[in-house]
């Protein structure tokens, strides 16, 4: 019958204690104690079992001063020895306390063969002790050796591996699992080959042979292995090969680090310095150092092809040679004081080079010394030679330019001015005949009051037409005079200009509620005539256009855009239709019929003119019935978009 299963482990730890037990675990009093209770033992059972004179009272206590060895060592033993030798001698054989012995010769040599005997017994006893010990501490080191070797193992930062000859893995650690995202059972079900990338197993298995056939003795090579997710890794890997003799080779063990972050890096960096490269030949820069000292330069990756020199290596004096003699006193300056630290070294120069002139842009900065010295230059140098013609083109043509601008502004002026003096004259030359007109059929009617009443209906026409003829007169000398004369700028208020003019047309109307609102401080630098006849249309206009209105509103304020303030007029009258707003600031133009307002249509075109006179802009804003709204600016003189005047 076979003992339960849990009373195997406790008999396998009792053995364990047993084995490694060892004396130095109790203190030397307590061995001895127990050394001489087990010999006093032994000596009480020989005599409880068999009277002492039967024989083997020796054998009786080597038995206990073996034990006595095992238990506490060498002292305990041979101190077991000695007991038993006077218990012997004295007090095993009656009359007990007297010398057991007749003949004192042969006690003598019974006792000391058992004392020599003893000794050895005991001896070897307490050496097979120390080897035992000395066993469990080199036991106990190997297993703790072979703990940090499979730490190691497991967790270095590199891929370990264990090959054999024909590319099967045999051992494998976490880091290179985890490389790879195989377990360990899978790996070790594998051959290297399996996880390479194609293009890379053909180098490695010819590096593998030449190991093999002893021509080197280990290798590296970087190489692709597959992940089982299917990505790419690059590794570097390193082998060596384990010989079991000299001649008769053992295991590949191999060293894998992930390298395809590096890889990255690099393939990123090359194509940093290509597009750097391609860069630097489309901008035709060139990048140099250069030992301040020696005054000699050196272009980095042949860029002095890019521009056209004829070394790639040259000395100050070289380049100065090349140098056109107008900028070389300039150039040399500016190198001077860069190297001073007076002021960066940033200049340009123009140089012949292959019998053409050439001009460059030049940057560095300077590598100094602990006490500020510079020792070397890093620089760039831009070939700008199509940029300086084209400069140079330009400003040939802006001269051209700005001549037919000059001659072509005169040629305006003069056709304005003089489109103006003929609108002036011919505005005063046809009052006198509309004055004669108008006074002969004022002169017509009073000599004939016997006129019948269709002649008297022809003679208002023709007074009428008459007043509206020198109403249009006097609207055409008005925009002759918004158009002449300089501005005179000033600071003018808006709001008090505003407030006075409406309270004229409330004074004027008194019988018309108008709710009319100014807001307060609307100031603008501008030519204060002007600005009176800029309000003075618009607030009339705003009157006169909400007057069928029931609660009529006009409102003046400002509003703040991106660009600009601008100034608003708005009211709640009848408003206009915006597809006919081309027509709103053209003089003589109405959008109503004369029967629904008065007026001549020149009042929007007077403001549009003065607004434009100020290098500003006026904008309506309305819709049938909705009423209108009209905003201008006023910029200031030194506003980009300014024009004072007005041409």
């Amino acid at each position: 019958m076979k003992p339960p299963p849990t009373v195997l482990p406790e008999r396998r730890r009792a053995w364990a204690r047993l084995w490694n037990w060892h004396p130095s675990r109790h203190s030397v009093w307590l061995r001895l104690a127990v050394a001489i209770a087990l010999t006093l033992l032994a000596a009480w059972l020989r005599l409880a079992l068999a009277p002492a004179e039967s024989g083997g009272r020796f054998i009786t206590v080597s038995l206990a001063a073996a034990i006595s060895a095992l238990y506490g060592g060498f002292a305990a033993g041979m101190t077991s020895t000695v007991l038993g030798m006077v218990l012997v001698n004295f007090f095993m054989v009656e009359p007990y306390g007297s010398f057991a012995f007749q003949n004192p010769l042969e006690a003598f040599w019974l006792n000391l063969w058992h004392f020599l005997t003893q000794l050895v017994v005991v001896g070897a006893i307490w050496w097979m002790q120390g080897q035992n010990l000395r066993l469990r501490e080199l036991h106990d080191e190997l297993q703790a050796s072979r703990k940090r070797f499979r730490d190691t193992f497991e967790h270095a930062a590199a891929g370990i591996t264990q090959v054999d000859q024909h590319g099967r893995l045999m051992l494998v650690n976490q880091t290179f699992c985890r490389m790879l995202g195989y377990t360990e059972q899978e790996l070790l079900s594998m051959r290297f080959q399996d996880f390479t990338h194609p293009d890379d197993i053909v180098p490695d298995e010819a590096l593998l042979q030449q190991t093999l056939r002893g021509e080197r003795d280990r290798y590296s090579i970087e190489k692709r292995y597959l992940r089982k997710d299917g990505q790419v890794l690059w590794v570097h890997l390193t082998v060596a090969l384990v010989r079991r003799a000299p001649d008769v080779p053992d295991y590949f063990v191999s060293v894998v680090q992930d390298i395809s972050a590096i890889k990255t890096a690099e393939a990123a960096l090359r194509d940093s310095e290509r597009l750097l490269k391609q860069a630097h030949a489309l901008a035709g820069l060139a990048s140099w150092e250069a030992d301040v000292a020696a005054n000699r330069f050196r272009t980095l990756d042949n860029s002095h092809r890019q521009l056209g020199l004829p070394w790639a290596e040259f000395t100050g004096p070289d380049l100065m040679a090349l140098v056109v003699p107008p900028d070389r006193d300039r150039i040399l300056q500016d190198w001077t004081d860069a190297i001073k630290g007076v002021r960066p070294y940033n200049s340009s120069y123009r140089a012949r080079i292959d019998g053409e002139d050439r001009w460059f842009s030049v940057r560095a900065d300077f590598e100094r010394d602990a006490e500020g010295r510079a020792v070397r230059a890093f620089g760039v140098t831009q070939d700008v030679t199509e940029r300086k013609k084209a400069e140079r083109q330009i400003q040939r043509l802006n001269a051209s330019l700005e001549q037919r601008i000059r001659e072509r502004t005169r040629e305006l002026k003069a056709a304005y001015d003089e489109l103006e003096s003929y609108s002036y004259a011919v505005a005063h030359d046809l009052r006198s005949p509309l004055r004669l007109i108008n006074g002969f059929a004022q002169a017509l009617e009073e000599d004939n009051p016997s006129l019948d009443g269709a002649s008297r209906k022809h003679l208002d026409r023709i007074k009428q037409a008459s007043r509206k003829m020198g109403l249009l007169i006097d609207g055409l000398l008005k925009l002759a005079q918004v158009g002449r004369g300089e501005l005179q700028r000033q600071p003018v208020n808006l709001s008090q200009m505003a407030t006075r003019l409406l309270e004229e047309l409330a004074a004027e109307s008194p019988r018309r509620p108008v709710d009319w609102t100014v807001e307060p401080d609307l100031v603008v630098s501008a030519d204060p005539s002007l600005m009176e006849a800029l309000l003075q249309n618009l607030l009339h206009n705003a009157w006169k256009y909400t007057e069928a209105t029931p609660e009529a509103r006009i409102r003046m304020y400002a509003r703040q855009d991106e660009r600009e303030t601008r100034f608003c007029v708005a009211d709640n009258g009848s408003g206009f239709d915006m597809s006919r707003a081309e027509k709103l600031f053209q003089p003589f133009q109405r959008l109503h019929q004369p029967h629904e307002f008065s007026g001549l249509g020149i009042g929007l075109a007077t403001a549009h003119r003065i607004v434009l006179r100020h290098g500003g802009t006026l904008q309506a804003n309305s819709a049938p019935g909705q009423g209108a709204t009209f905003c201008f600016s006023v910029p200031p003189v030194d506003a980009p978009d300014s024009n004072p005047s007005g041409r």
